[in-house]
């Protein structure tokens, strides 16, 4: 039972900490431009891709660090030369926009790398047990991915509170006029802003691609998800993002486990139901079958009772 525990703990940090490395480059975006970009997930299978293609050349280090600036770079141009142009056609046509650029970066990725799971590994210098917990090991590349996911996070939060461009950021978030009338390029803030969120989800991509499984399917996978971390932490926090990526983490992970059904429950308490009834199935199912929708369940609640997030700024 403490093997389990402590495990789940671990898996609930690494698989939160690689949702946050999602969801904080899609909160900074909508924060910013008020555009929820359904792309977003894209970029993260692009710098999967990108890595396992870099790495296959010349090693996972220098994937490290050109997959994400590919794929930062990508973003921008997609902020300058797509999102912009249909800027002012209202919030629709942007939708709509990211919505045909997530099937185009799809088709792409087919048409280019096949249908197939790509053969990514992880580094031969990080593929081995750093250490033992009771009986299962705790691999060097776990802890690295979450050495780098903290990391991250401790960086964007400084570089957004504590650095003059985070403070130009932040003013052209709510006083665009007064920026611009300063001397900023506000358009030029966007991009920047909408490159660097596309390329922490390629670092993200880079990092979870050999964790989890590089193939097309990826982003269908990890988008539904990503939003619920950003509706659940709130729309454009950041440090509600993280929280809600933990919370959202440690859900999934836990129900794996528990094997544990209504009925038994129930049966603790002395009520026994019958196993023949209309909703015999519903008694019988149990909390690890559960997993994958418990979070859009959290999601349901939260809307109902905090529908700003747990750290959403509420109307005045």
């Amino acid at each position: 039972m403490l093997e389990y525990i402590v495990f789940s703990i671990i898996n609930s940090l690494l698989y939160g900490m690689l949702l946050f490395m999602l969801s904080s480059g899609l909160t900074l975006i909508f924060s910013m431009m008020g555009v929820l970009n359904f792309a977003h997930a894209s970029f993260f299978m692009l710098g999967a891709y990108f890595a396992y293609q870099i790495s296959f050349f010349v090693g996972f280090w220098p994937a490290l660090i050109v997959a994400p600036l590919i794929v930062g770079v990508l973003g921008a141009g997609v902020e300058r030369y797509g999102l912009r142009t249909v800027h002012k056609y209202g919030h629709v046509a942007e939708l709509l926009f990211t919505v045909g650029l997530a099937y185009l970066i799809e088709e792409s990725v087919n048409l280019i790398w096949g249908r197939s799971a790509m053969d990514y590994r992880i580094p031969e210098i990080l593929d081995f047990p750093l250490l033992t917990l009771f009986t299962t090991d705790l691999s060097a590349y776990r802890v690295f991915m979450l050495v780098i996911s903290v990391g991250m996070f401790v960086v964007l939060f400084m570089v957004l509170t504590r650095t003059r461009i985070g403070l130009i950021i932040q003013a052209a978030l709510t006083h665009p006029d007064g920026v611009s009338a300063l001397g900023h390029n506000v358009p030029g803030v966007f991009m920047l802003v909408f490159g660097g969120g596309s390329a922490l989800a390629g670092l993200a991509g880079v990092l979870g691609g050999n964790y989890l499984i590089t193939e097309p399917a990826m982003a269908a996978q990890l988008g539904p998800i990503v939003f619920v971390v950003v509706v659940v932490g709130g729309m454009g926090s950041l440090t509600g993002a993280f929280v809600a990526s933990l919370l959202l983490g440690a859900l999934q992970t836990f129900a794996v486990g528990i094997e544990f059904s209504l009925s038994d429950l129930l049966a603790l308490f002395g009520v026994t139901l019958d196993s023949s009834g209309l909703l015999r199935d519903i008694w019988r199912i149990q909390v690890s079958h559960t997993g994958p929708i418990l979070p859009y369940f959290f999601l349901v609640l939260m809307l109902m009772f905090r529908p700003k997030g747990l750290m959403g700024k509420r109307e005045s």
